[in-house]
């Protein structure tokens, strides 16, 4: 049986590693993949500290969490596709819209 250290952990490591995704990656699907990697980590690690506490309330917050990522990926993806009929690439860099 794992314990509460191994949850923790796992989840750190799954977070370095979308943080690291991000941070170095320009495709903007890897980075919203990477921030979805992000999110799961955390909900990871709070399910992992309801469990070990017999509380509901950190598997209320995933809830919560998943409905806030489902809404994240269909907007950003949304905005993605819209960028991508424009510039014809998913590389952020070339993406300078935005901008004033």
């Amino acid at each position: 049986m794992a314990g509460l250290t191994e949850y923790v952990i796992l989840s750190a490591i799954l977070f370095g590693l979308g943080a690291i995704g991000f941070l170095t990656r320009r495709n903007a699907l890897i980075m919203f993949m990477c921030i979805e990697l992000m999110l799961n980590a955390v909900n990871l690690s709070l399910v992992a500290f309801a469990h070990f506490r017999v509380d509901l309330s950190g598997q209320v917050l995933v809830l919560f969490i998943f409905a806030v990522a489902a809404a994240e990926v269909a907007v950003g993806l949304a905005i993605l596709i819209a960028l991508f009929r424009h510039v014809k690439d998913v590389d952020i860099t070339e993406y300078n819209l935005l901008k004033w």
